[in-house]
């Protein structure tokens, strides 16, 4: 078996002894928290979703609650990576070098009211999960005897980002994932998701943007076409996290898609579920969220600050060079091998393309890696 890569694994070093490299690395890593925060700052989030509706004839409860939607976690270089690690998975996976048993099959869901299939391809980390009963009499739910590979280091990096910039809470830190992968047509039908895992999860959404649909009651009106009481636009790049009423009152599914997508869909574990050789990822523990950057002084504050006469200058104050803030330094972009541009500040590195599972080629340098041509 190739030993995987972990993400910035011998990664370049500040050159130099003494205090002065020790000084520069503690500068680089004010300006990366620096950029960071500003980053976090600028997410958008919504977490206001409402639709009422009547449960088991009662009382009127709002079934979206406990939604959030976050935008601007993932850049678009980012995304871009994610994507080619997820399409480089699936190639893997093609060739039987990955050990999840249920990889590039398309899981099939029978809707009860049409005699039809609908299914995507779907590739697991971290535990193996079975959507229905299959003709071993395993009933749906995590399959505790069966192993699957670790979660790839593109991966958890997408959870550490996630836990810092407050889209998951550190109390319910992922350590298994499902990677939907849609052709045009593909779809989910109506479910609520097993209480093997715990809430909240999250899914996140690369290529193209679909629709949530969600409701107590979801209609099938024929293959990969549902009629919900109301939905939701996941943008690309998007982070739907499901918890509350969003997660176990209103069932949820995706209609068939226009064009090609890809999911990436977070959850944790029931401790009492674990798959009996699973060990936990020391990478993944004790994930604290950042402190959001200080707030902007009110408009008021500054209008009297500013208002108020500045000290005489000293003999001394006019000897003092003036001293004035460096300019912000926004993220690099390179032009990677393959043509495309990545930011070179952001976690999301070359290093994040591990080999998984047993490859026949161990061992191999990259240059013996047959190309594949990038794909638009």
């Amino acid at each position: 078996m190739e030993k995987v890569r972990t993400a910035g694994g011998g990664g370049d070093k500040v050159g130099g002894d003494g205090d002065g490299s020790r000084h520069r690395t503690q500068q680089e890593e004010e300006k990366e928290q620096g950029q960071e925060a500003i980053r976090l700052s600028l997410v958008k989030r919504k977490k206001d979703f409402k639709h009422m509706e009547r449960i088991g004839g009662g009382r009127w409860v709002n079934v979206l609650q406990g939604l959030e939607l976050h935008e601007g976690v993932f850049s678009a270089a980012e995304q871009q990576r994610i994507v080619d690690c997820v399409l480089d998975f699936q190639d893997r996976g093609r060739s039987g070098l990955l050990r999840a048993f249920l990889l590039y099959r398309a899981h099939l869901f029978r809707a009860k009211e049409v005699d039809a299939w609908k299914g995507r391809v779907t590739i697991q980390f971290g535990c193996c999960y079975n959507y229905a009963k299959d003709n071993n009499g395993n009933l749906p739910g995590i399959m505790r005897d069966e192993e699957v590979d670790p979660m790839p280091p593109i991966l958890k990096t997408m959870i550490k980002r996630m836990v810092a910039w407050h889209v998951l809470p550190p109390t319910c830190v992922p350590n298994s994932c499902i990677i939907n992968i849609y052709d045009e047509d593909d779809c989910i039908p109506p479910h609520i998701d097993h209480h093997d895992f715990v809430r909240p999860f999250c899914t996140v959404s690369f290529l193209s943007q679909c629709n949530i649909l969600f409701g107590t009651h979801i209609k099938v009106v024929s293959p990969g076409v549902f009629a919900a009481p109301t939905s939701i636009p996941l943008p690309v790049g998007s982070v739907l996290v499901l918890n509350g009423n969003g997660a176990d009152v209103a069932k949820h599914c995706v209609p068939a898609v226009p064009t090609k997508r890809i999911s990436i869909t977070f959850r944790k574990m029931e401790d009492r579920k674990l798959p009996y050789r699973f060990i936990p990822d020391p990478e993944l523990q004790n994930l604290r969220p950042l402190r959001y950057p200080p707030m902007p002084a009110p408009v008021n504050e500054l209008v009297s600050s500013r208002a108020q006469p500045r000290p005489a200058s000293t003999p001394l104050a006019q000897a003092q060079p003036a001293s004035t803030p460096p300019p912000r330094a926004e993220p690099r972009e390179e032009q990677s091998s393959e043509g495309k541009k990545w930011t070179r500040d952001s976690p999301f590195s070359s290093e994040d393309f591990p080999p998984l599972g047993s490859l026949s080629s161990a061992g191999k340098s990259q240059q013996n890696k047959p190309h594949r041509p990038a794909r638009r």
